[in-house]
């Protein structure tokens, strides 16, 4: 059996989080932690929910190849640590819940990640979860559903890509692909 990279990706409200969190209840897996230069949040410990570094080192970072991928929003940066993942894959598999330009990017970096797109049934289905987190104004649920367009549309550039209609289904379907890869030859 060998240890796998794993990266599930897809639109915001699709239920990522909530596949990762059951797959992680199902197999033991190293879950990847970002580096963010934003200040950490109430409850929010270093090394669990991200790495929080200064500007300085992050970009510094960055000039030596140090991220898997990384992305600025909102006057912050956001990366995926080579060093960390490529440490944990020593030990075991590795999940990376990020989205979908990240994961493409992951995959320019380090090309035997395997990339998997979770995806909504259909639009209506993307539509009705964002407003039911009922933690996005109208216009941000709006701005959301057209940027799932074009993550989307991105669907081609993955290895898999797993509907979530059924979290059962989806999760099932996941940890098929997962065993499957991680005993290919």
């Amino acid at each position: 059996m060998r240890n796998v990279l794993f990266v599930v990706s897809g639109p915001s409200g699709v239920g990522k989080g909530t596949v990762v969190k059951r797959l992680l209840c199902r197999k033991r897996f190293a879950l990847s932690v970002s580096c963010t230069t934003r200040p950490p949040r109430a409850g929010e410990e270093e090394g669990k929910a991200y790495f929080f570094v200064t500007r300085e080192k992050f970009e510094a970072e960055i000039e030596r190849g140090g991220f898997l991928e990384y992305d600025e929003h909102f006057g912050n940066y956001y990366g995926t640590p080579r060093a960390f993942v490529e440490e944990r894959l020593k030990e075991s598999s590795v999940l990376l819940e990020i989205d979908v330009v990240g994961a493409l990017n992951v995959k320019k970096s380090y090309p035997k990640a395997v990339l998997v797109l979770l995806v909504p049934p259909d639009e209506e289905t993307l539509k009705e979860r964002l407003k039911g987190r009922d933690s996005e104004s109208d216009e941000e649920v709006s701005n959301r559903l057209s940027r799932a367009k074009f993550e989307l549309g991105q669907a081609e550039k993955f290895d898999y890509v797993v509907v979530n209609g059924d979290l059962d289904t989806a999760e099932r379907e996941l940890f098929e692909i997962i065993s499957k890869e991680e005993n290919a030859e």
